[in-house]
């Protein structure tokens, strides 16, 4: 069966020239990158270089990139981190923080934690078109208010956050402003001048790096209190060992992502039009969730109603072709998704919402081969819905004269 991979958000394919990078790292670079020993400095000087890859992608100074085990990771590590060290002793009541109502679970169940620790949240919502709105955000914005937290781009929806207007908000009052970069480093231009930002989080298997490999950009002067407790490894911002393959790995998935960051997404988006249109027009009763403008290039989220999400995905898997109904990090969740909740679906819908998203792997021939599959599978879910007969019956007639 040949198999089709259009799930490219939860994670990618490690890149053939990232893991030829990182093969050294296993056998002969082995060393500890703290240790002074030539196989140490071996080790540290593979690190600095992927500092410094890591730094072009997104625009930063290599000394202001620290490494981490991920998004996780570099998003707990900012809330934690900016509400610990806004007062002396850490203490947690009488601080404000703002994000989102559709950020990744790593930054709202942050913030929830942080809630219960007497820190005052605010979520702010966004629209049916998914974004949020820069005026919502300076309203909600105290004179205890340490931190605003906003993702660059959706994990679901893919839509694309007005950071640069929220970023000069921030700066008009004083605030430290992080975002959650996991999902547009490496498929969009990341510039932490331009987008105004503190912090940014970004993860290396979001770009066809490994897994377990994260940054976190912390913009000089920033006051950031560390996650955990160690040595004096990455600047103080994150203690233990370095992990030199998979920053090594994280480094060559960053200069790769930049040699055709424009082509190759001007080639993606064309696919992903071609693959959302063709439905939109083939397939009844299926809709567009967010906005399809600001977006990513490769990510569309199709509302397919009177069909059950998790049964579509499984009726492609059988079919050879891979998708999923939202976040991975959610998945067997019998909840619908909070961010299609927050742009106003209703429970069926959004259980009847499927995500696509396209990667640097993804060929016009395959997404021939899902557009010769995908007609026959809503049809045949829809056949066993009690709903969708009656729907269309009542379409057919509020349609006559």
């Amino acid at each position: 069966m040949r198999r089709v991979y259009l799930d490219n958000n939860a994670t990618t394919p490690l890149a053939p020239e990232v893991f030829e990078a990182m093969r050294p790292c296993f056998i002969e670079q082995f060393g500890n990158a703290s240790s002074i020993h030539w196989f140490g400095q071996q080790a540290k000087a593979a690190i600095e270089t992927a500092r410094e890859q890591v730094a072009k992608l997104i625009n930063a100074r290599p000394n202001d990139v620290a490494f981490t085990s991920g998004g996780t990771e570099s998003d707990n590590t900012s809330l934690f981190g900016i509400v610990e060290a806004a007062q002396p002793h850490g203490e947690y009541s009488g601080k404000h923080v703002i994000v989102s109502t559709i950020e990744h679970p790593a930054v709202l169940n942050a913030a929830q934690a942080i809630e219960k620790r007497g820190v005052k949240v605010t979520y702010a919502r966004v629209g049916p078109d998914g974004m949020v709105d820069p005026a919502e955000v300076k309203s909600a914005i105290r004179p205890e208010t340490v931190l605003i937290s906003i993702m660059h781009a959706n994990n679901e929806l893919g839509v694309i956050q007005p950071l640069e207007e929220i970023g000069r908000v921030a700066r008009e009052h004083d605030v430290y402003f992080h975002t959650d970069a996991v999902q547009s480093a490496g498929k969009i231009p990341v510039d932490v001048e331009k987008l105004g930002v503190d912090l940014l989080s970004l993860s290396a298997h979001k770009f066809h790096g490994p897994k377990g490999t994260g940054a976190l950009y912390v913009r000089k002067g920033t006051n950031l209190r560390p996650l955990l407790f160690g040595g004096h490894h990455e600047r103080d911002r994150r203690p233990g060992t370095e992990n030199v393959a998979g920053i090594v790995g994280a480094g060559k998935a960053a200069e790769l992502a930049q040699l055709n960051l424009d082509s190759e997404a001007r080639r993606i988006a064309a696919l992903r039009d071609r693959l959302e249109e063709t439905i939109l027009a083939n397939v009844p009763q299926a809709f567009t969730n967010g906005d399809r403008t600001r977006r990513l290039p490769n990510t569309c989220n199709i509302r397919f109603n009177h069909v059950e999400g998790e049964g579509f995905v499984i009726a492609m898997d059988l079919k050879g072709i891979a998708c999923s109904t939202g976040a991975a990090c959610a998945s067997g969740s019998v909840e619908p998704s909070h961010v299609l909740s927050a742009i106003g679906l209703n429970r069926d819908q959004a259980r009847s919402s499927i995500r696509f998203s396209l990667g640097r792997m993804t060929t016009s021939e395959e997404i021939d081969l899902v557009l010769e599959i995908l007609p026959a599978v809503v049809e045949h879910l829809r056949a066993v819905s009690p709903h969708y007969e009656k729907s269309r019956q009542l379409s057919v007639v509020s349609s006559q004269p």
